[in-house]
């Protein structure tokens, strides 16, 4: 579903894959939905990360998704089928964001090697693990239950490193879905908070980090419009995966000097979409960039009926 080509004024050539990250929820939560009730995880209560590249077999694979309450069992070929693919995955977005962007960001592409994807490849409202999606030659959104979806990878990869993450940084991103996009940021800032307003998606989702060592994730359920005022100081990254009419207010005010807010806007099921680059300069000035066309599902809860601010 959606629109196949994500165009570019940097290239001629049309990305391979879009970025939907979100399907229309079944039901909307609340205004201001249960923003209560915040998912952290314990201080030192995880074990070491994960790192794919050395320790994760496939009884790790399967004694972390039994600890996220997920359980699922594979042979040793199944497993090494889905580990085969990996590294030209790997290839793929790094070409990728060399021909779209200069250069693939080392730190974004670390992250891509320590993040195990397999892991993601989960159908929630059906109970059933499917991890021999991951890695697949033509990248594509993969649904995982409830409407969301677990983005393609190279959508992703893109979206990540114009973010610009840093280590000490602390990011935020609008619409959990799968864990996937803030598991990855976690590999390089401090702390990765995340929102979703899927209650028994976002419920799942949270349990899926403490089992790979991902101790500086924190998610909960609620309306990401509003942000999360609560988190001391702010966020240095703010990441929009779901289409606004326009850029919620909260969010601005939550975005510190010299941080940046990456946000797909235009109208819901409508192409002429475009993602914004929003920058924030020390003196608290919001600058916009229009970065690329894109087609993505529509934010839900408050975005759906309240009237754009004067001046936006």
């Amino acid at each position: 579903m959606g629109l196949r080509h994500w165009h570019t004024r940097r290239v001629e050539t049309p990305l391979l894959a879009d970025p939907i990250l979100k399907l229309p929820p079944r039901s909307l939560l609340p205004r201001r939905a249960v923003l209560a009730g915040a998912m952290a995880l314990p201080a030192g209560a995880a074990r070491a990360a994960v790192d794919v590249a050395g320790g994760w077999t496939r009884t790790a694979y399967e004694e972390a998704m039994a600890r996220s309450g997920r359980p699922v069992s594979l042979t040793d070929a199944q497993f090494a089928a889905i580990q085969a693919r990996r590294g030209p995955a790997l290839a793929r977005i790094a070409g990728y964001l060399k021909e779209r962007l200069g250069s693939a960001d080392p730190a974004v592409m670390e992250a891509f090697a320590k993040v195990p994807r397999e892991y993601y490849h989960y159908q929630y409202a059906e109970h059933r693990a499917v991890p021999g999606e991951a890695y697949e030659d033509t990248p594509k959104p993969w649904a995982i239950g409830y409407g969301s979806a677990l983005s393609d990878y190279l959508g992703q990869a893109y979206m990540t490193q114009i973010c610009q993450p840093k280590p000490g940084q602390v990011t935020l991103e609008i619409g959990t879905g799968s864990g996937f996009q803030s598991s990855l940021l976690s590999r390089i800032v401090a702390r990765s908070y995340s929102i979703e307003i899927i209650e028994p998606l976002g419920r799942a989702v949270s349990k899926i980090f403490a089992p790979l060592g991902y101790d500086n994730v924190q998610t909960r359920v609620g309306d990401g419009y509003f942000g999360w005022p609560e988190v001391e100081g702010g966020f240095d990254i703010i990441i929009v995966t779901c289409a606004a009419q326009y850029a919620p207010p909260d969010l601005f005010a939550q975005l510190k000097p010299g941080g940046r807010m990456i946000i797909p806007i235009g109208q819901p099921f409508k192409r002429g979409q475009v993602l914004y680059v929003y920058t924030k300069d020390d003196e608290g000035k919001v600058h916009s960039r229009r970065d690329v066309g894109v087609f993505f599902i529509p934010m839900t809860g408050a975005m759906m009926n309240k009237p754009k601010p004067t001046g936006e």
